[in-house]
């Protein structure tokens, strides 16, 4: 059934359709709404659960932590600095492998204070050892929300993962959502039944002091398991498709690339005005493509290979910076085509920070510097507007 909602409504009614066991969450803007809806589905008696109001993002994570590590399906939801909040507990969760369900409706960095939609919040917890997939609408975003439990409670890897919506964007947009049916859910989606969880009647440590005897063997175990959802992620999203009738794609979303010379690779809710401005140049005979990148951790260098073998120029769009450097992706990519045959022209672009818009405009303006093959600096930011910078040098 398909219906017109908030994407945060979606959210809420997606993880009701998944059956945590506890929910755990601290209000931010653009995530409020979605917590908000989900206590009042606890209220009404529509979601069995149990709620735990806390006094912050720290804290919510830590309960998240608690109640995983009892063998309990959880869930929670923030943004921007109530994510940076929980930077200290993520690695907890990642480390302790509990398969914890998290959406981050991303949100620009303090400071100056911005509450519009950029990525730096989520791609600053890269290296956390979570899973992080970006959607590009709100009925991906719910689907992925079902989809992220089975695929962070897989046996083969059991790690943590964030669901990345662009906050305001689509949190807070209506649009029609493919609303999932319960049943077919409850098929899907099995209660989750842990083989290690803390019980009296069989003690179990979790987290426990690692010295430098051990220390590795852990981090290199994290590791793995990332590099192992690569697969997992890739056989949840096939069977998701045939359950439901609607396949997102595996780690990358690749559009008009058959033949394509000049390929931008973005993630989010921009691909879809990057992909209707691939369709304008296709008509003026441009051989343009896109890829939407979904899993941006585990990073998908098979496939990003693949997809850009016969490529003459890519250009990387990144809605982050880092700072002294270089937009994240860009970086992530350079490194993936380093030293592979036929390795095209790479182009980074910056890009929508702080909820600036990115218009078809700006798109084939991306396109027009890969096709004149324009030297650029190690992250072009584009349409930057020089009154501003020459005021502040004032």
């Amino acid at each position: 059934m398909i219906d017109i909602m908030e994407g945060s409504h979606a959210i809420a009614l997606a993880v009701k359709a998944a059956r945590p066991n506890v929910v755990a969450a601290y209000p931010i803007t653009p995530q409020t709404h979605i917590v908000e809806d989900i206590s009042q589905l606890i209220a009404d008696g529509d979601l069995e659960a149990e709620y735990v109001k806390v006094e912050s993002e720290h804290s919510a994570m830590s309960v998240c932590i608690g109640a995983s590590a009892t063998g309990a399906r959880t869930y929670t939801a923030t943004t921007s600095q109530g994510l940076a909040l929980m930077h200290e507990v993520l690695f907890n969760a990642a480390g302790m492998r509990l398969p914890i369900v998290m959406t981050v409706a991303n949100r620009a960095l303090s400071a100056p204070l911005n509450i519009w939609n950029d990525h730096q919040d989520s791609i600053s917890e890269r290296d956390s050892g979570w899973i992080q997939i970006y959607v590009e609408d709100n009925t991906e975003a719910s689907d992925l929300t079902i989809q992220a439990y089975k695929i962070a409670e897989d046996r083969r890897i059991q790690v943590p993962i964030m669901v990345c919506m662009d906050g305001y964007t689509l949190t807070h947009t209506y649009e029609p959502v493919e609303l999932l049916d319960q049943d077919l859910v409850d098929d899907f989606l099995p209660p989750y039944a842990p083989t290690d969880y803390l019980s009296v009647d069989d003690p179990k440590t979790f987290g426990m002091f690692a010295d430098p005897n051990y220390y590795t063997e852990f981090r290199y175990q994290n590791h793995r398991a990332l590099e192992a959802a690569k697969t997992v992620i890739a056989e949840v999203s096939r069977e998701f498709g045939e359950v439901f009738g609607r396949d997102h794609g595996g780690l990358i979303e690749e559009y008009r690339c058959d033949g394509a010379e000049y390929v931008l690779i973005a993630m989010g809710s921009v691909v879809g005005t990057l992909k209707d401005t691939v369709d304008d140049l296709r008509e003026a005979g441009i051989r343009a493509g896109a890829i939407k990148l979904r899993s941006y951790r585990p990073f998908p260098v098979e496939d990003i290979r693949s997809a850009l073998a016969d490529v003459q120029a890519v250009g990387i769009l990144d809605k982050n910076i880092s700072l002294g450097y270089e937009g994240a992706l860009s970086a992530d990519v350079k490194s993936t085509l380093y030293r592979t045959n036929n390795t095209p022209e790479v182009f980074s672009f910056v890009a929508g920070l702080g909820g600036r818009d990115i218009p078809k405009g700006t798109f084939v303006k991306m396109f027009d510097w890969m096709r004149e093959d324009k030297k650029i600096s190690t992250s072009e930011f584009i349409d930057l507007r020089t009154e501003i910078l020459e005021f502040q040098e004032v």
